[in-house]
């Protein structure tokens, strides 16, 4: 019989401990410890707690934890030693029944791991799901991990326990995140659908009015219908938009959403995880046949990757009224037209103008969105409320000075390009961290014509600066610009540069970051406020009204834009009930 959360918060040490045995493979200490924080409002409550007790154990406790655990498919499981939860782990994971060559892969990848870390590999081999990781999934995990460092592995194994035990907990609890399953099994079926070209290798690849991104847009909207919303279009720029109507007509509405394309051998859950999270909300309150005093509109945007076309934001900016119908002569590499597409697809391109939201009709714009990042992976918290997202600017630069022969030029007569470029990569980087949240990255670096016996003459470069404000990242552009000049200076070079892009940072409206941090807050979890990195659709929606964002955890270090992108069931039952919480403050202020 499950117990309650009710009975554990009442329970005796003792009788509580007991509860919660198992939990952690052969070390009830955690849960004991985190039991004197009772009484806990949540499952999720209880598991931070458990979280936070084992991250301020000395490092010997941590590895004890890690070496209590069976390896997998290993010696414990021939001899049939295994504690009943790895048993049914291992079993749901299929890894009861290997066949030879899968066994013998996992032996030799098992004394691998063993000899390089000390600790045998952790995974959480009941996935994302809790269904069962398949095994070839299960074996190229391992694989990769085996290139990890020593400390970030032990870090990672810890991550997989907590997992682990968050599975346990339920099992114990009776407790099923039906709703997470529900927007996991919706990220699944859509994922079904890629690009030609794409499909054929398993890679998930879904841009702008290809087949695959209006079977989607087909497929969201059929879902959308079935939710209960009361009005479901694809509009003229291909956004699908699904509208629940307000207790009362003629009042506003909460805009919502996020975009449906991906990039190129990308994840299922960028993006699409803002559109499916409101999406349980309504069907959710069309089940119990409620109204809100406001109207959800929750938009799928079509396109903000920017892959097929270089028109990034489309589907989103053409609810702000920017739309450049210069885009439409745009050709991708087929040499089709951005127009020619929109036609083939049956869009009205008269009718974008129209897409312009009267933003007197409506309260504001929330979005849910996964993290795209490790900073809540690392943390072990499954919610984060951003701040504000950050503000960029691009450059492309070149240092010229002059080719000489490397074998005969003294060091102290060179003109390296490629060394001042150097130098300014580690300029950056200080200059970056000087600010905490600021982030400075050099991805492009050439030396055209390079040889390996010739001085560099030229080196061209990039520069990717981003700040939560404007005022923050135009600083550090300034500074980074001032050493440029010094560097070319010092070491006798030319130097060019040019602006390639900027685009304004949109910080969270107050009240709205307010909302999301009493509802992260109401289900018992830390309060983490954090900037983000990437940009998102909030950003175009920001030009005119208020908005903000709430973080979802990411696993596999929270990679994003690839494919082992993915979060579990069990966060996204938190943002969803995160989510339902904001439109019941809501609700109450606008009664």
């Amino acid at each position: 019989m499950a117990f309650t959360l009710e009975q554990l918060n009442a329970a005796p040490l003792a009788e509580a401990a007991q509860m919660l045995d198992g939990l952690y493979e052969h070390t009830p200490w955690i849960a004991e410890a985190a039991l004197a924080e009772r009484p806990f409002a949540s499952l999720a409550q209880l598991k931070y707690a458990m979280v936070r007790k084992l991250a301020q154990a000395p490092r010997e406790a941590q590895l004890a934890l890690v070496r209590a655990h069976p390896e997998l498919a290993g010696k414990a499981m021939v001899s049939k030693t295994l504690t009943a939860e790895s048993t049914n782990e291992q079993s749901k994971a299929g890894l009861t029944n290997c066949t030879p060559e899968e066994f013998a892969r996992i032996q030799q990848l098992n004394t691998d791991y063993n000899a390089r870390f000390g600790f045998p590999f952790i995974l959480a081999v009941r996935g994302p799901r809790g269904l069962g990781l398949p095994k070839q999934e299960i074996i190229d995990t391992f694989a990769r991990r085996l290139d990890n460092p020593v400390d970030f592995e032990l870090a990672e194994a810890l991550r997989n326990i907590h997992r682990i035990a968050e599975i346990r907990l339920n099992d114990k609890f009776g407790y099923e995140p039906l709703l997470g399953y529900d927007v996991w099994d919706w990220h699944e079926k859509l994922a079904q659908h890629s690009d030609e070209g794409y499909a054929e290798k398993g890679q998930l690849t879904v841009t702008y009015l290809t087949d695959a991104h209006r079977a989607c847009a087909q497929r969201i909207s059929h879902w959308m219908r079935d939710c209960g919303f009361d009005e479901v279009e694809i509009d003229a720029v291909g956004n699908v938009v699904g509208r629940y109507r307000p207790a009362q007509d003629g009042s506003k509405y909460l805009i919502t959403g996020s975009h449906y394309d991906t990039v190129r051998n990308g994840g299922k859950y960028d993006g699409r995880l803002g559109i499916f999270v409101p999406m349980a909300c309504v069907r959710e309150l069309h089940r119990q046949h409620k109204r809100l005093p406001f109207g959800i509109e929750v938009v799928a945007f079509a396109e903000e990757e920017g892959q097929r076309y270089k028109a990034t934001f489309l589907g989103s900016g053409a609810l702000v009224g920017d739309f450049n119908n210069a885009w439409l002569e745009q050709k991708d590499a087929d040499g089709i037209t951005l127009r020619a597409a929109m036609q083939h697809a049956g869009l009205c391109i008269d009718d974008i103008p129209k897409l312009r939201r009267d933003v007197a009709q409506y309260l504001g714009f929330i979005e849910v969105h996964i993290e795209q990042g490790p900073v809540l992976n690392e943390l072990d918290i499954p919610l984060g409320v951003v701040t504000s997202i950050n503000g960029s600017a691009r450059y492309v630069g070149e240092f010229i000075g002059m080719a000489s022969h490397a074998g005969t030029t003294p060091m102290d007569r060179r003109r390296d390009a490629a060394v001042g470029t150097a130098e300014l990569a580690l300029y950056i980087e200080k200059r970056a961290a000087q600010d905490g949240d600021s982030v400075a990255t050099m991805g492009q670096l050439l030396v055209p014509s390079g040889s390996v016996n010739v001085v560099p003459g030229r080196c061209q470069f990039s520069l990717d600066l981003r700040a939560p404000t404007n005022a923050q990242r135009d600083a550090m552009v300034s500074d980074i610009l001032a050493e440029l000049q010094a560097i070319a200076k010092r070491r006798g070079l030319r130097v060019q540069t040019e602006l390639s892009m900027q685009a304004s940072a949109a910080p969270s409206a107050p009240a709205w970051q307010q909302r999301w941090e009493e509802a992260v807050r109401a289900l018992g979890l830390p309060v983490h406020c954090m900037p983000s990195g990437a940009g998102h659709d909030a950003m175009k929606l920001h030009e005119v009204m208020p908005q903000a964002m709430l973080f979802v955890r990411g696993i596999n270090s929270g990679i994003s834009h690839n494919p082992l992108e993915s979060t579990t069931a069990d966060d996204m039952q938190l943002a969803v009930d995160a989510f339902s919480h904001v439109l019941n403050q809501l609700a109450q202020e606008t009664a």
